[in-house]
């Protein structure tokens, strides 16, 4: 606990000059013979919001008998350095033994140093144990947010439940942390607690849901976020500005983006403008990201290397292969910005996909960077686009070389050599997978219905409705078979019997997803289906879904891992080119 001499020192009245050069402040201090403590302490931590970091050093050398408030001011001043830490060594020599507030400055340092403190952070995290202080308020949520850099998300969670009077911080902290590590259902169960539990909402905490709400491109909670930033008053932040524009994006609602873009329009910055941008992207809707990045210029801000991903991203989404090529140059010579591997990821599946094969293959290996698995793969995909069996094989080899157990890898070149009717080739395939122990990954697919994000898996019973889902599913596969749907075989199905492979093909996740939103009537009329997948959508669900807007005449939403699907009228806007 803080003592009640703590307590006094951090509660003194800063009579001398507190926002003034603290140098004047310091000569007055000494002019006026002070010999009150809570002064030169305060006077150390000035000093280190004015970046004269040395002399805090020399003045809490000149402090006759300093205790744990001076110390912590000292290494407060140079949080974010190994001095830092060193600092605190030297406190433990003497001895003085940190409090709370010493403790979340310490872990809010090895948060930004990382790997080069991890080994330090554990220690402190056990000696905080030891003190009986790691259920502090101050100490855990620093602590929380250095699991959550070091992506550590349970380890973050396992000190919430640890926290027996847990504040509003604390909670924005996990829902940042949990957010930032891909557990995004579970971001939004911690803001929805918060919430409950009376808490009030930061900007962290809201930025952290919508972040979350965005990946899972779930809509309804991105609006009832929006309604609560909104009675909060920190709707106008640009944190959270931004953050919606991000998520109404991600959530393939554009309008709705570009409505809370123009609000925030003079406040909003270059991440903003960004999000705005790569939201179209997704759409390939590259004249309203051009239109964008134009205005954008106009309004006096300078491209970032984020603002040219998504200009490349639109084109390529929109299957203008040649054009990428073009505004990667114009990057590097009129903008200065040298191009990264995403850059040139886009460049080398843009110009494999243009049918200039070779020369992609060439840039991946002349480019300065060391190709990784994604470069490989989007050449790979690329072979599947054009049919060129004989150059898959390279590829995949490639891919799989990097990742092993890539499940992508072996059904995308299995698919190509089985159309080259390459049945050995394919059966070779298939033993390197079981001897590799390699299963597909299971897909997952959601669906948002009332707030309310419904998960499902291939082949999945666990819901309490799926009894009525399969019926509905069945029922909506017999329809469009009479439209004229045939099903695309996954080739690693070939050995099952037709039966078998039928029904793994009609059970795919986001099939029961479209099933579920049709049975609980999701969207009412003039409303689209939304369908969030978490790896490609496969090639008979792309062509089963064209159908099933004929039959169902409503526009289904897909968006899968790598860009958004909207189909109408029995066709999909991807132009088959995902």
């Amino acid at each position: 606990m803080v003592s009640y001499e703590e307590e006094e020192e951090n509660e003194a009245v800063m009579h001398l000059g507190y926002k003034c050069d603290p140098r004047a402040t310091h000569a007055r201090a000494i002019t006026s013979n002070t010999k009150d403590r809570a002064v030169w302490n305060n006077l150390i931590t000035q000093y280190s919001k004015f970046n004269l970091s040395s002399y805090a050093l020399a003045l809490f050398h000149r402090i006759p008998s300093p205790n744990v408030v001076s110390w912590t001011a000292l290494i407060s001043a140079h949080s974010n350095t190994l001095l830092s830490l060193h600092h605190f060594l030297s406190m433990l020599r003497h001895p003085t033994l940190p409090n709370p507030r010493t403790l979340a400055s310490l872990f809010t340092t090895c948060a930004s140093l990382s790997s080069l403190s991890f080994t330090f952070a554990l220690s402190l995290h056990s000696l905080s144990h030891k003190l009986a202080l790691s259920h502090h308020p101050f100490p855990a949520s620093a602590l929380l947010s250095f699991y959550s850099k070091c992506h550590m998300p349970l380890h973050a969670q396992k000190v919430f439940d640890e926290i027996p009077h847990p504040d509003s911080v604390c909670y924005s902290a996990l829902v940042v942390a949990l957010a930032q590590n891909s557990r995004f259902e579970d971001a939004l169960l911690a803001f929805s607690d918060m919430r409950c539990g009376g808490f009030t909402s930061t900007v962290h905490s809201v930025s952290g849901g919508l972040r979350a709400a965005s990946q899972l491109a779930a809509l309804e909670q991105c609006r009832m976020i929006h309604a609560h930033a909104f009675v909060a008053g920190l709707n106008s932040n640009v944190v959270v500005a931004s953050a919606l524009v991000d998520g109404y994006g991600k959530a393939g609602v554009v309008h709705d983006a570009r409505r809370v873009f123009e609000d925030n329009l003079s406040d909003m910055n270059i991440v903003g403008w960004n999000a705005m941008m790569a939201g179209y992207a997704q759409q390939g809707d590259y004249h309203s990201t051009f239109e964008l990045f134009q205005f954008m210029e106009g309004c006096g801000l300078v491209p970032d290397k984020y603002s040219f991903l998504a200009i490349l991203t639109s084109l390529y989404n929109a299957g203008m292969f040649l054009e990428v090529d073009l505004w990667l140059r114009r990057m590097k010579v009129y903008y200065g910005l040298e191009p990264t591997l995403e850059h040139y990821t886009c460049l080398v599946g843009a110009m494999a996909r243009a049918g200039q094969f070779e020369q992609a293959e060439r840039v991946a290996l002349t480019m300065p960077f060391e190709p990784d698995a994604a470069v490989w793969r989007a050449l790979l995909s690329a072979c599947v686009y054009l049919g060129e069996a004989d150059k898959a094989w390279p590829m995949a080899r490639r891919v799989l070389e990097l990742e092993p157990h890539d499940d992508f890898a072996y059904v995308t070149i299995a698919n190509v050599l089985s159309s080259a009717g390459r049945w050995d080739d394919v059966a070779e395939l298939r033993k390197m997978m079981k001897d590799r122990r390699v299963k597909k990954k299971g897909g997952r697919s959601w669906i948002e219905v009332q707030g309310k994000v419904h998960v499902f898996v291939a082949g999945d019973w666990k819901h309490e409705r799926s009894v009525e889902i399969y019926q509905k599913l069945a029922e909506l596969m017999e329809d469009i078979e009479k439209l004229g749907y045939v099903p695309v075989w996954d080739v690693l199905l070939h050995n099952v019997g037709e039966e078998k492979r039928k029904e793994a093909l009609w059970y795919h996740s986001e099939k029961l997803a479209v099933a579920f939103g049709v049975l609980c009537g999701s969207a009412p009329p003039g409303k689209p289906l939304r369908i969030v997948k978490n790896l490609r959508i496969c090639k008979d669900c792309h062509e089963a879904f064209k159908y099933m807007t004929k039959v169902l005449e409503k526009e289904i939403i897909v968006r899968d891992v790598n860009r958004y699907h909207r189909f109408m009228n029995g066709s999909c806007t991807c132009r088959d080119v995902w």
